[in-house]
């Protein structure tokens, strides 16, 4: 499939047309304000997507719940993610710009709506599911979205800015919940996000145009209902592993077994339906060597870092006594510094390449996070920030640098699959990483004390991030392909 279009000849809005070279350094107005827009609504989502962490024990005292229970607003937000984003290569193929655009932000708005009103745990519970529906289809859109529009040489600059919205948004989310929470019921949470989501939602029906052309592919049922037991069993067993008095559960085993072997029948499908029909998620991209390495080391960073964005509102509340709203702030130099980084790391990539920002970032990262296993009751707060800017600042160095040399080798007839590929790698990676980690320190924290657990997560999420750090010293610079293009 081409996806590059000419404009309506009749002057109404019409596709836009992708640069035919790397040579076309200007970017049209319209390209411009096509993707601020996406910009502007993809911040509003993943802003939400953090938003319930610092809420949790206020939700277990005022829906009478216990912890784990409380925990599937998070862990059922990434796996409604997880599920949904193998589809959007279909949505993205099948369905123009604006209906694409229009879909997401409208279960976005939905969702929370229904959240702001939920009588109980279940409504909300439903509710999260439904706004994650519409995230999960915002993130691949702008994804492809910016490798159609947007030329070679400037790509590392625009991913440098799309970094503001998925950083310094989840940074934000514990802050401005921290700042609600302090002076409103949970419910505000969800009031106050609401007119910004429909404010993005008008601005995108006035202004969005489609970009890249539309064919009619067949979507494959049997590979969609695969999806759930895949990443759902995997992140549910490795939920569940550790929450018991007694070790791992037969549940929590029989969850991880259906879990892998659902993800190889999946995989297997998908290598199938390639010869002879379109599969939900064209693994050839994975013939690309940067790509499969960069989405290695995306799911290594997300393992690592929604651990921690998770496990440090759990130290400073639990253990240091914080409230939610100094918790908050505690929290949000390091989102502002990744985010800020974000553009100058970009225009840095495309001068110098990846791998000086990537091996820089994953030495960072895993320093970072070893300090963090040496935290106790008496650590001050100011070293915790420092050291979490420290994170956030290797972080930096690696999104953008690994987004960017992913996509870069990959055909225009793949950048959807690539953005979904990598997208739903991100989440499955965000929600065990979650997952593994709670368990641990839950595990440790009933035998040994609080600090005791906190110390053998955080130190588990260090050996995870020395995988980044190999995987960062193979990152190379890529060039784009033409459609049509093999393997590199």
């Amino acid at each position: 499939m081409s996806t590059e279009v000419s404009s309506n000849a009749s002057g109404q809005p019409g596709p836009v047309a992708a640069p035919k070279s790397a040579a076309a350094e200007k970017m049209s107005r319209e390209s411009v304000t096509i993707i601020a827009t996406l910009l502007v609504a993809t911040f509003v989502v993943i802003l939400n997507e953090t938003i319930m962490n610092v809420a949790l024990q206020r939700l277990m005292v005022d829906l009478r719940v216990d912890a784990p229970t409380v925990q599937w607003l998070s862990t059922g937000f990434m796996l409604t993610m997880a599920v949904v984003i193998p589809t959007t290569g279909f949505i993205l193929q099948s369905l123009p710009t604006r209906a694409v655009f229009m879909l997401a932000m409208g279960l976005f708005a939905g969702g929370t709506a229904l959240a702001s009103v939920a009588p109980g745990f279940e409504v909300l519970l439903l509710a999260r599911i439904v706004q994650a529906s519409g995230t999960a289809i915002m993130l691949p859109l702008l994804m492809t979205t910016i490798l159609t529009l947007v030329p070679l040489a400037k790509r590392g600059a625009v991913m440098g800015n799309v970094s503001i919205a998925i950083s310094v948004a989840p940074a934000m989310g514990p802050t401005v919940s921290g700042l609600i929470l302090e002076h409103f019921t949970w419910r505000f949470m969800f009031v106050f996000v609401l007119p910004v989501a429909l404010a993005a939602l008008a601005i995108g029906a006035k202004y969005l145009t489609n970009v890249g052309e539309t064919e009619k592919t067949k979507l494959d049922f049997p590979s969609v209902l695969l999806t759930v037991p895949a990443f759902g069993g995997l992140v549910y067993g490795l939920s569940q592993i550790g929450g018991g008095q007694s070790g791992p559960g037969t549940m929590a085993i029989a969850a991880l077994v259906i879990g892998v072997a659902s993800l190889t029948v999946f995989v297997l499908r998908q290598l199938r339906l390639q010869k002879s029909e379109a599969p939900l998620l064209d693994l050839r991209a994975f013939n690309f060597r940067m790509f499969t390495v960069s989405v290695l080391l995306m799911v290594v960073a997300m393992m690592a870092l929604f651990g921690g964005v998770i496990l440090l509102p759990l130290y400073l509340q639990e253990i240091r006594g914080l409230g939610s709203l100094e918790t908050g702030l505690a929290l949000l130099p390091g989102g502002l510094a990744m985010g800020l980084l974000g553009p100058f790391i970009g225009r840095l990539f495309d001068k110098v390449g990846p791998l000086p920002l990537t091996l820089t970032g994953s030495v960072l990262m895993a320093l970072a996070l070893w300090q963090f296993s040496m935290l106790d009751a008496g650590t001050p707060v100011w070293w915790i920030i420092t050291l979490h800017v420290g994170l956030s600042f290797g972080l930096a160095l690696l999104f953008t640098p690994a987004f960017t040399t992913g996509l870069n080798p990959l055909p225009p007839h793949l950048y959807s699959h690539g953005s979904a590929i990598m997208s739903t790698a991100q989440q499955v990676a965000g929600a065990a990483g979650t997952a593994l980690l709670v368990s641990i320190f839950a595990v440790v924290s009933a035998a040994s004390g609080l600090v005791a657990g906190m110390s053998a997560a955080f130190l588990t999420a260090t050996v995870i991030a020395l995988a980044a750090v190999v995987l960062s010293a193979m990152m190379r610079k890529t060039e784009g392909a033409a459609p049509g293009h093999g393997a590199h």
